[in-house]
C-alpha cells in the first residue's frame, strides 16, 4: 500500500515543467520561507524592539518565545534524524533506480522524514500558542509532504511517521511545560 500510494503522488512527477516547479517550491524552498517567517514572527511577538525595556528583558523574552514555539521543532528534528541514523530506510529513489527525484535531499535515509516531523512539530507548538497561524502551518505541513512524496524523495509512510513524531514531540514538550 506504500508503494501503490507513493506512486499514485510519484507519477504525477515529471509529466510537467510548470508543476515540477511548484512541486519543488512547495517541497523545498517553502519550508525555508515557513522558518523565515516563523523566526520573524518569533521577534516580533518578542517586542524585541521596545525602547522601554532593558536589553536583558528583550533578549530574555525571545529566547522564552523562541522555545516554546521552535523548540518542540528543533527537539523533533534531532529526534528525528537520529531515528534516520537507527533505522537506515533507504530513499525511494535509492530502492528503485527507475524514481528520479526533482531535487536531491541534504539527509540519506528517509524514515521518519525531517521536513514532516520538524514541520508537524512546528505547527503544533504554534497552534498551541496562536491557533490561526498554528492551522495555516498545519495546512503547509500536509502541503510540504505531499509534495516531499510527489518529487519522489519520500514514501508515504516517511511523511506519516514524521508527523506522528513532530506531534507527538510537540505535545509532549506542550504538556509538560505546563504541568511540571
Amino acid at each position: 500500500m506504500n508503494n501503490a500510494i507513493f506512486f499514485f503522488f510519484y507519477n504525477l512527477a515529471h509529466q510537467s515543467a510548470f508543476f515540477d516547479n511548484i512541486v519543488i517550491f512547495l517541497g523545498y524552498i517553502f519550508p525555508i520561507l515557513i522558518l523565515l517567517g516563523v523566526c520573524i514572527y518569533v521577534f516580533v511577538e518578542a517586542d524585541v524592539f521596545k525602547k522601554e525595556d532593558t536589553l536583558s528583558i528583550r533578549f530574555r523574552r525571545l529566547v522564552y518565545k523562541f522555545a516554546i514555539i521552535c523548540g518542540p521543532a528543533i527537539l523533533a528534528y534531532l529526534i528525528g534524524t537520529l531515528l534516520k541514523e537507527i533505522i537506515h530506510l533507504d530513499r525511494s529513489f535509492v530502492q528503485n533506480n527507475e524514481i528520479k527525484p526533482l531535487f536531491s535531499p541534504t539527509q540519506k535515509y528517509s524514515f521518519p522524514s525531517s521536513h514532516a516531523t520538524t514541520f508537524s512539530a512546528l505547527a503544533l507548538s504554534m497552534y498551541f500558542y496562536n491557533k490561526k497561524i498554528g492551522i495555516f502551518l498545519l495546512v503547509s505541513a500536509f502541503i510540504i509532504g505531499i509534495m516531499r512524496i510527489i518529487a519522489g524523495v519520500h514514501f508515504p509512510l516517511d511523511i506519516l511517521g514524521g508527523f506522528v513524531l513532530g506531534g507527538l514531540i510537540s505535545y509532549l514538550v506542550a504538556y509538560f511545560a505546563r504541568n511540571v
